[in-house]
């Protein structure tokens, strides 16, 4: 069997509600109904007994009495009146009365359970219907009695029923056929077309023709068919991203194989260069070994980004001075005479870090601090500099490098660390932030943008190891 739809649930929900509001307009209804029919049971008696007692000392004929009874339908009608109970007329009397009904003192409840009794009977039962008489109508009256029969009352009662539920169950029908189809219009149709949007976007999650194009609806289903139509776009734009990084890291890979051998050429080269007995070959021989080691050892762990970690750092104590000086000529500004070179950090101070991956973080650094620089003439007379300072403050060291160029937009803030998404400069990839980040983090250190700083500062705050930690390394690397 078919699983119905929210059509057909919607449908489903609105009968039962139709008929508990059958139930609700007949209930009060019928039991309305019978009361009135009993009321006009006792005006008509009322009436009667006005006519019988106006006879000459009380004495109507039998044919008379009998016609007055069943002109208004009753039995007999009987006048209380001080101690007395006076019968004014009566017919074919029963010789028991089954039921009482005294109109003074009945209830809601009461006349809604009666009818119902009355209506599941069988039979012809007779009722005595006891009422107050009219105000001015018989003076010294009390109550007026009047017996009549319950079978003419039933059929009435059942007439009433079925003209009643043929019109309310008409406009019930009429009313939850709008209700339905407003419903339907309202809210159905807009699920559905959500429902269509999703499966269809699920089947090409890459497509920019599948995403929803929202209504200008204010209430729930419009917020939420804006909100999806936001978040199907970001989806798209980040698998389009990740097919890109997808295909550049297939590219790497490629390159990176070939790359490895030529640096490895390289490598043995210079490995004969060193036995030149030459004074400046000899100088600058092993900075040359040095930064092939370290092209080579970058080449073989190029993927590692976004596919696997980086390797976790080998951390040890390293004077920080060093690191920036290699940093500087490797990034080649000590050579550049249009950039000043502004040391500004703690003799003699010491970080426990990885050497290799401190050397990459403030290489990237430095070398966006310099791309940031260049091209951008001084302002007011302002020097093109890049600063780096280093102190301790407890157990943390702290490293900034700065620099006096345009700064940092607001659109690379946003996505500063991200690969791809926080360059500033056009036709940077972001990289160089992001593998900073990372190798910060895998320190357990932190890595900011400095707020109210001219051009940019980033601060790097990386603490020691745990003595423990430290003192058990130490002790098995002496071992």
């Amino acid at each position: 069997m078919r699983r119905l739809g929210l059509s057909g649930k919607l449908l489903l929900l609105t009968i039962p509600l139709v008929l508990i509001a059958e139930v609700l307009i007949y209930v009060p209804s019928i039991a309305n109904f019978r009361l009135n029919r009993l009321n006009d049971k006792l005006a008509a008696a009322n009436t009667a007994a006005l006519v019988l007692d106006a006879a000459p000392l009380g004495l109507v004929p039998e044919s008379l009495s009998r016609q007055i009874l069943g002109s208004i339908g009753a039995r007999a009608v009987a006048i209380k009146m001080g101690q007395q109970r006076r019968l004014l007329a009566s017919a074919d009397l029963p010789p028991q009365i089954d039921h009482d009904v005294d109109m003074r003192s009945i209830t809601v409840w009461s006349a809604i359970v009666d009818t119902f009794e009355i209506m599941l009977e069988t039979g012809n039962q007779s009722i005595r219907v006891i009422g107050p008489v009219p105000a001015g109508a018989q003076k010294g009256a009390q109550f007026i009695e009047v017996v009549i029969d319950e079978l003419p009352l039933r059929q009435a009662m059942y007439r009433f029923s079925s003209n009643l539920l043929l019109v309310s169950l008409g406009i019930a029908i009429l009313t939850a056929g709008l209700v339905y189809l407003a419903l339907h219009y309202l809210f159905v149709r807009p699920m559905r077309y959500l429902t269509a949007n999703l499966v269809a976007f699920h089947e090409n999650p890459e497509s920019l023709s599948r995403i929803i194009i929202p209504s200008q609806r204010g209430d729930e289903i419009g917020v939420a068919e804006r909100e999806l139509s936001d978040m199907q776009r970001d989806l798209v734009s980040m698998l389009h991203q990740k097919s890109r990084l997808a295909a550049l890291g297939l590219a790497v890979s490629k390159i990176n194989h070939d790359l490895r051998n030529l640096l490895a050429s390289s490598q043995l080269l210079s490995d004969q260069l060193a036995s030149v007995p030459d004074p400046r070959v000899q100088r600058f021989a092993p900075k040359l070994m040095r930064s092939l080691e370290r092209a080579i050892a970058f080449c073989q762990s190029t993927l590692s980004y976004g596919r696997a970690q980086e390797a976790a750092p080998d951390r040890k104590r390293v004077l920080v001075e060093p690191v920036f000086n290699e940093v500087r000529e490797s990034a080649g500004l000590a050579s550049d005479a249009s950039i000043s070179w502004i040391n500004a950090i703690e003799r003699g101070l010491t970080i426990d870090a990885d050497p290799d991956q401190l050397f990459r973080i403030l290489l990237n650094l430095v070398r966006n601090a310099a791309q940031a620089l260049e091209g951008q003439p001084p302002s007011d007379g302002a020097p093109q500099q890049i600063r780096v300072t280093g102190r301790r403050e407890g157990s943390v060291t702290i490293l900034e490098v700065s620099d006096t160029g345009p700064g940092v937009p607001q659109r690379a803030r946003d996505h500063l660390f991200e690969a791809f998404q926080g360059s500033a400069r056009p036709g940077g990839s972001g990289l160089g932030l992001a593998i900073a980040a990372e190798l910060v983090r895998a320190h357990d250190g932190d890595i900011h943008l400095v707020e109210g700083t001219l051009g940019a500062t980033f601060r790097i705050t990386m603490p020691d190891r745990p003595v423990e930690l430290h003192s058990i390394r130490s002790e098995r690397a002496r071992a």
